[in-house]
């Protein structure tokens, strides 16, 4: 019997202890193998430069969210490494260099309390926009403390709201009371590690003694209870996730004991706003597809009404991205083969108005940033693409809009130009990608495909000055592909790569790494490939599958060994993607798709690997790469392994960072891809 069957037999299980001394021994001795190996050269040095240059830059769009009368904003540079809250008014923010008051200055908090705090966010009490709940994370790990914090003073509340580090749920009730999920004890947290209470605190009493009011079951995902405060409409939810892809949502009446469950299926995304329910279906619901977006009266539903008025159906080129409120409208963000277009719904007596939200480019992502929903219909828009910078707009809904900043151009794009194509994949599937690199070039040379594949989530066309500067800027191609099981063309994309289907979406990439070759883009020894998380568990399946396609791979915190992410960190939440090692039907699949259990010796060889994570990640446990890195170690296969002691799930909390691992990743990939003669 070998350790594909009984995990217990696993010779690398000791590397799962993220802090265990043994562990960590080992991940210094890799750390400095790899920073021996890639650190040394003028080249590392001068990407490391050019990429703390972009991220420092002061010309970067400082992205706000109104409150009030404020617009608010998280802000890292070279003098604020940890990050400054801050806040300023629109007049303000319209100038070029507006003043800022800063709120909380994380750096000078770190040092004053000896801990690396990171930013993870806040939730401000409406509508006197005084009064905050700051979530602070230890050095970037998804767990959090909770201060309370007041705006006028920009200081923490003594005696407020405190709650000690966990995976904490908490939104505002009124000043005095909040809804919270949280670690309450044993029973009270998931096996993912996120609340399964949702309870009712009033200020000055003990966490401890916080009224429970809904429970779910110890299978669960998670449950979270909220407060809508929309004047008029004031309503209590609570969520019940079952899995990552199913839940139950529940309307809190007068009697907590007896929540009103929102008669939807339980894989359609909800959410209700003023007298508007819109459900968004996943599988055929009331004769309408998955994809469609549906439009309710909220109270005629309750009342058994099932007549929707259809916002946006999709098709074979269109999928549902976004909508957002503002005060009367709806403004739709849909794409059409991964591009963006906007829409402006209006609701009214003869039904919903619409009219296109104009001046988009080609091969460009719209996204809403902001809206305003209980006072105007203020909005913000974001547009960039691969070579166009990023412009931020402020309008109104059916009135004009005004450009208020736009992102400087970081690197060179003459020459250079970006291109839309089609692979076509095992089964026939079209699998869209593009292409950013020479506009006219002089044959196959560098390239750099990024993908993802997973949990709906869609890769599009982005305006990324670090690529540009460590990749285009140098010669080299950059591609990204839309293969299934993202969002790209909505829920059946994501579905088409589900569980045992998996293979569809390693299928997907291979076609595009084939497809990028033959066009005489690159050539298969020049072509490396790069991925995050799930991305970096499609690095693993295709460096285990087909070797010869690649001639270099990166992965960042990884998934790697299939029969046991369940156990490890939040792993179970997963079992709605990936399947159940626990399940007999599923285990054969799994085993099959888990990089960690399917590294050989025969057949073609590696191309070098890289393998970056993070201790703090207490999302994706750095279990993963150690074991994939010390597996292939011992297989004689060219791997490179790097971990930093913080960064959590997204590798890195500051700039300096960020660079560091830019700089890793982007020396390892050109130094194999662009080898000296």
């Amino acid at each position: 019997m070998s350790y594909d069957d009984d995990p217990d037999l696993d010779p690398y299980r000791w590397l799962e202890d993220v802090t265990g001394e043994d562990a960590l021994r080992w991940v210094r001795e890799r750390n400095e193998e790899t920073v021996a190996a890639l650190t040394g050269g003028p080249g590392f040095k001068a990407v490391q430069r050019e990429v703390r240059e972009v991220l420092d830059h002061d010309g970067r769009i400082p992205y706000v969210v109104r409150r009030g009368r404020h617009l608010y904003d998280f802000w890292q540079d070279a003098a604020h490494v940890r990050g400054v809250w801050r806040r300023t008014t629109l007049e303000e923010y319209r100038k070029d260099r507006p003043e800022w008051e800063v709120l909380l200055d994380l750096d000078a908090l770190a040092e004053a309390e000896g801990e690396k705090w990171a930013w993870a966010g806040s939730r401000v009490l409406e509508p006197e926009h005084r009064h905050a709940l700051v979530l602070l994370s230890r050095d970037g790990a998804d767990a959090c403390v909770v201060r309370e914090f007041d705006l006028d003073g920009a200081a923490f509340v003594e005696g407020g709201f405190t709650v000690p580090e966990a995976k904490t749920d908490i939104g505002w009730i009124d000043r005095d009371r909040v809804w919270i999920g949280t670690d309450f004890g044993p029973g009270s947290m998931s096996g993912s590690g996120y609340p399964l209470e949702a309870r009712r605190w009033r200020r000055g009493t003990p966490l401890e003694e916080a009224e429970p009011v809904y429970r779910g079951e110890a299978s669960d995902l998670s449950v979270s209870c909220w407060r809508d405060r929309t004047p008029g409409f004031e309503r209590d939810f609570v969520s019940r996730h079952t899995d990552f892809w199913n839940g139950e949502l529940f309307l809190l009446r007068e009697d907590p004991a007896q929540p009103l469950k929102i008669d939807v299926p339980d894989d359609a995304a909800v959410s209700v706003r003023r007298e508007w329910m819109l459900v968004t279906t996943k599988s055929p619901w009331l004769g309408h597809g998955a994809g469609t977006l549906l439009a309710f009266d909220f109270e005629a539903y309750l009342a058994g009404e099932r007549e929707p008025a259809v916002l946006f159906t999709p098709d074979e080129h269109t999928a549902l991205a976004g909508y957002s409120w503002t005060r009367h409208h709806l403004i739709l963000t849909v794409r059409a083969d991964v591009s963006s277009r906007m829409e402006l719904l209006t609701p009214g007596p003869d039904g919903w108005r619409r009219e296109p939200l104009a001046g988009l480019p080609p091969l460009s992502t719209a996204s809403v940033v902001d809206t305003d929903p209980d006072e105007s219909d203020e909005y913000w828009t974001d547009v960039s693409g691969f070579l166009q910078p990023a412009t931020l707009c402020v309008g109104t809904a059916g009135g004009d809009t005004e450009v208020v900043k736009r992102s400087p151009e970081l690197f060179d794009t003459a020459g250079l130009a970006v291109r839309q194509y089609f692979a076509t994949s095992a089964d026939g599937t079209r699998v869209p990608y593009f292409v950013v690199g020479p506009e006219e070039p002089a044959g196959p040379g560098p390239a750099l495909l990024y993908g993802y594949g997973g949990f709906e989530v869609s890769q599009v066309p982005y305006y990324s000055a670090v690529t540009g500067r460590a990749w285009l800027a140098r010669g080299g191609t950059y591609a990204v592909a839309g293969i299934r099981g993202g969002g790209e063309y909505g829920p059946r994309w994501h579905r088409a790569a589900l569980g045992a289907d998996r293979d569809r979406a390693y299928e997907d990439f291979a076609a595009v790494a084939r497809d990028l070759v033959a066009r005489g883009i690159t050539t298969h020894a020049q072509l490396g490939i790069e991925g995050g998380s799930n991305g970096g568990l499609l690095m693993g399946a295709m460096i285990t599958r087909e070797p010869e396609l690649f001639g270099a791979v990166v992965a960042h915190v990884p998934l790697m060994d299939m029969l046991r992410f369940h156990t490890l960190l939040a792993g179970a939440s997963w079992i709605a993607e990936y399947g159940d090692p626990e399940n007999p039907a599923d285990r054969p699949h799994l085993r099959r798709l888990s990089p960690y259990h399917q590294v050989r010796t025969d057949g073609p060889p590696y191309p070098p690997m890289l393998l970056l994570t993070s201790t703090r990640d207490d999302r994706v446990h750095p279990g993963h790469a150690r074991k994939m890195a010390a597996r292939l170690r011992e297989l004689g296969h060219p791997v490179l392994f790097h971990e930093h002691i913080g960064g959590g799930h997204a590798g890195a909390t500051d700039h300096q960072q960020t660079a560091f691992n830019e700089a890793l990743v982007h020396t390892f990939l050109w130094e194999r891809l662009t080898p000296r003669a």
